[in-house]
């Protein structure tokens, strides 16, 4: 053999080795990149960088509760809501002090300066009429509504049923545990196709600038969540949504609870420091974390403290309550 071709020979050896021990390398390093791949899907999700948990609003109610010897501003409610460390806030329509544009548009500046979405906003109206004049006129009120939130850049509205006000007040209402009977001469099922024909007409509207129409269980034809749920499965809207008050189920509440999660769009969670204002409620958020993770409700939560505790304390406290129990 020449001296050539042993060096010829030599080399190609030294190849064959090197490439052995390359493939085998790269054999170990895809067993290390399978192992990470397990270790990532076993580690705590909080290492990969997502949000633990519901994104946590609060309503300008939790600062009011319709006291109207309180001052409690809108600019001032969603300012303390950014200090405070909230994700969200939610307009209380009758809480607003002022409806000009420019003052709207201010809230929604502010809101992107703060950091925080204004992810809502609660209005009352009533379609539980038999003059058809006055649910028109409860139409045409929520449609401007429906303006207002378009101009602040708010995605959902909270809207209701409405009631037959047979009991006269809403402290009367809270007295009979928000059970009223139809007004003489009417039945529910007529009060259930008013609001139908009522909910038909404005969602296109609402739809034309963008803005979702949330149905809460807010007493009416949907104090109950069999009530609420049949007004979504006839009204037929993707812009037609529920939304879940925690603190509005006066019987069979965690069950009633767990029936609207299966459909819920947001939630309302009510906290009662120092005692509740009309009524309280055991809410056991615990258990309505699990509820939350077995749906996997992945939405807002807006917080509407009703109690009697000064709200500069019991805010706080209860964005600490949902932080540690609605986590993903």
């Amino acid at each position: 053999m020449t001296r050539h071709a042993q060096s010829h020979d030599s080399s190609r050896r030294a190849f064959l080795k090197g490439a052995a021990l390359g493939a085998s390398a790269l054999c170990l390093r895809g067993d290390d990149a399978r192992a990470d791949a397990e270790n990532w899907d076993n580690a705590p999700k909080r290492q990969s960088g997502a949000r633990r948990g519901n994104l946590i609003a609060v309503s300008s109610y939790s600062y009011w509760h319709f006291d109207e010897e309180q001052s409690a501003p809108m600019d001032m409610c969603l300012r303390k809501a950014a200090e405070t460390g909230f994700d969200g806030f939610e307009v209380l329509e009758q809480q607003l002090d002022r409806v000009d544009l420019p003052y709207l548009r201010t809230l929604r500046r502010d809101a992107f300066r703060y950091g925080i979405s204004i992810c809502s906003m609660s209005t009352h109206q009533t379609f539980v009429r038999p003059d058809a004049e006055e649910r028109k006129f409860n139409v045409e009120k929520t449609k401007h509504s429906i303006d207002l939130a378009n101009e602040m850049g708010i995605p959902t509205l909270r809207v209701n049923t409405g009631r037959w006000d047979s009991w006269g007040s809403f402290d009367a209402l809270m007295e009979h545990r928000g059970i009223e009977e139809p007004l003489p001469g009417h039945t529910n099922e007529e009060a259930f196709q008013w609001c139908v024909a009522a909910f038909e007409e404005l969602l296109p509207y609402a739809e034309s600038k963008g803005v979702m129409l949330c149905l809460e269980n807010h007493w009416g034809l949907a104090r109950t969540a069999k009530g609420l749920l049949a007004l979504l499965d006839a009204v037929d809207s993707p812009w037609f949504g529920c939304m879940l008050d925690t603190g509005n189920f006066l019987d069979d509440t965690m069950e009633q609870i767990e029936m609207l999660l299966t459909r819920a769009t947001c939630v309302q969670a009510k906290t009662y420091y120092g005692g509740g204002v009309w009524y309280e409620l055991p809410l056991d958020y615990q258990k309505i974390g699990e509820l939350f993770r077995k749906y996997n409700y992945r939405g807002f939560v807006s917080l509407e403290f009703e109690g009697k505790e000064s709200a500069q304390t019991a805010v706080p406290k209860s964005l600490a309550l949902l932080r540690e129990n609605l986590y993903f």
